[in-house]
């Protein structure tokens, strides 16, 4: 774990210059190229801490995600599920976070260049804001990671699924593509000594149209979200 962590840190400062380079980007620049520059470092970082895991990592489904903006939901099983993602999905996206990581310094700037949102749960109007915000972002072009469970399951049974964060993608009117990860709680919280490399399923599931999405319920969308991600999670522990 130590060795993961001296990494992450070096890496980071290692960042700074091209961190000040993308700062500078002009606003010219098309959304998606812009997005592409700027997550080319944080991938190549995210990949790297998942290779001094020793972890294998399994994806498929990549020809299922759309052109444009997208909203990814997926279940969260560990505290590794984001460099997975974030190194492996091949569409740049941000995510949400709470608000306590925007203390972290380097790697909360990074954070805010791929378009995080940073979130107070305890504080309701600044969540909601929030949310607003996923939705702007998501009409500009940017694609956005949520976790609707909103905690980790550590592999175990999915917790009900929020629907806050699925409406930015109503609001915006953007495809919603499922993912399901597997194996990440494994590796860390349900291992008591450090990081244990493990097999890391991860599969992308045929997207929501924006049209769907558009004119669904929020609450009906969360329900048939949990219920796509659970039987393909089924699938996938059969197989491992």
């Amino acid at each position: 774990m130590m060795y993961v962590l001296i990494y992450m840190c070096v890496y980071l400062i290692y960042s700074l210059p091209t961190l000040q380079k993308a700062k500078r980007l002009g606003s010219d620049i098309p959304v998606e190229e812009r997005d592409r520059m700027i997550h080319r470092l944080p991938k190549e970082w995210a990949r790297g801490i998942m290779k001094k895991t020793g972890s294998a990592i399994h994806i498929s489904g990549q020809q299922h995600i759309p052109d444009g903006p997208v909203l990814f939901v997926a279940n969260h099983g560990g505290d590794f599920d984001i460099p997975v993602l974030l190194g492996y999905v091949k569409k740049p996206f941000g995510f949400i976070s709470k608000v306590e990581v925007k203390k972290l310094p380097i790697i909360s700037e990074w954070m805010t260049m791929i378009s995080c949102i940073f979130i107070d749960r305890k504080n309701r109007r600044q969540a909601i804001q929030s949310i607003r915000k996923g939705s702007l972002l998501l009409k500009e072009g940017h694609s956005l990671l949520i976790f609707p469970e909103g905690t980790r399951n550590k592999g175990g049974e999915l917790k009900e699924f929020k629907t806050g964060g699925i409406r930015m993608a109503k609001d915006a009117g953007v495809p919603i593509v499922p993912v399901v990860i597997q194996g990440t709680a494994d590796m860390f919280e349900n291992h008591p000594r450090g990081i244990k490399p493990c097999d890391i399923y991860v599969e992308i599931l045929p997207s929501m149209p924006s049209a769907y999405v558009s004119g669904s319920d929020v609450k009906e969308l969360s329900k048939e979200l949990r219920g796509v991600i659970q039987a393909s999670l089924d699938k996938i522990k059969k197989v491992s």
